[in-house]
């Protein structure tokens, strides 16, 4: 029996027993992970998910952490102030073992979910951000003249924006779409780790432009 899943943005037939390099994942070696996003179980009954298939999972055992092969990109920009950058990355992956593949009945108990670090990252700032909205209502009855001081400046910073439209292949909707990601200004993406560029490339459908175009040394340059 194989199983057909999703993790990374990429998709992977997989059966027991097989190896598998996936983008990292929040796990150590020796941790066993489970994947819940399976498009499609074969066999001798198959099942296609509408997405995913409900109750269906493949569980995993975590081999090691590893860098992939080095990938050299060469940049050139034929303008007036013409720049040329040699640059080596090295993606980082997750190296697994398949133990099982579950049709039905997905068990989820002493197994860790397997999620990429970028999404692990997010949640854990998420409850952070629920437990500060949760505290505004509060602050809001105790002080309401110093929030309407505060009015002002906060609408200032929000028209403040950097105009992202001098990157490389931005124009007025890839500059809506990192605006409505919350990315406003230079400095934002200068800062970017290489974790941070995966996950804004998945989730804006980038395809690699982030890297290919390298906004971050451009935005390192705007932003001084």
């Amino acid at each position: 029996m194989f199983a057909v899943l999703k993790t990374g943005g990429k998709q992977y037939k997989v059966q027991a027993g097989d190896l598998l390099r996936v983008e990292l994942l929040a796990a150590e070696a020796g941790d066993k992970v489970q994947f819940n996003e399976i498009l499609m179980v074969g066999g001798d009954k198959p099942q296609l998910g509408t997405p995913l298939v409900a109750g269906a999972a493949v569980q995993a055992e975590v081999i090691d952490n590893i860098k992939a092969d080095k990938v050299i990109t060469f940049h050139k920009r034929r303008r007036k102030h013409s720049s040329q950058r040699t640059r080596g990355h090295r993606q980082q992956l997750t190296l697994l073992r398949v133990t099982d593949v579950l049709a039905t009945g997905a068990d989820k108990s002493g197994v860790k979910e397997a999620v990429g670090t970028a999404i692990a990252r997010r949640a854990a700032h998420g409850t952070k951000g629920e437990a500060a909205v949760a505290a505004k209502p509060a602050a809001k009855k105790a002080a309401p003249k110093a929030e309407a001081k505060a009015a002002p400046k906060a609408e200032a910073a929000v028209a403040e924006k950097d105009d992202l439209k001098k990157l490389s292949g931005v124009g007025p909707a890839l500059e809506k779409k990192l605006n409505e990601a919350g990315v406003t200004s230079f400095a934002q993406i200068a800062g970017w780790t290489q974790a941070d560029i995966a996950e804004m490339d998945e989730k804006l459908s980038f395809k690699g432009r982030i890297e290919r175009e390298d906004w971050v040394s451009q935005a390192k340059d705007f932003a001084k």
